[in-house]
């Protein structure tokens, strides 16, 4: 029997140039981490593997680094504008758990 799935979670809706860049990074380090799985398989020298990784973070920082800066300039912004000034402390949270 199939459970239907709802989520509180709160949305946001990207315009298609924020999507698609988005997407497009998303792609690119999933083909990386098949890449590594690939040389895992391959029984590949560890040091190439560990060069593959880093540069996945990397990607994966990027990703990030964008995704932060849409936030703040659309939701961040939008919500103080509105009073909701609790998003300050949501985004200070966010920031400590990035730098981690």
């Amino acid at each position: 029997m199939d459970k239907e799935v709802t989520c509180d979670c709160k949305k946001k809706h990207r315009d298609d140039a924020e999507y698609t860049k988005l997407i497009h990074r998303l792609n690119r380090i999933e083909g990386q981490v098949r890449g590594v799985k690939a040389m895992v398989e391959d029984e590949r020298y560890c040091i190439d593997i560990l060069t593959q990784v880093s540069a996945i973070q990397s990607a994966f920082n990027a990703f990030n680094k964008e995704l932060l800066s849409n936030h703040i300039k659309t939701c961040v912004v939008e919500d103080i504008k509105n009073g909701n000034e609790e998003v300050v402390d949501e985004l200070c949270k966010t920031f400590q758990k990035l730098m981690k």
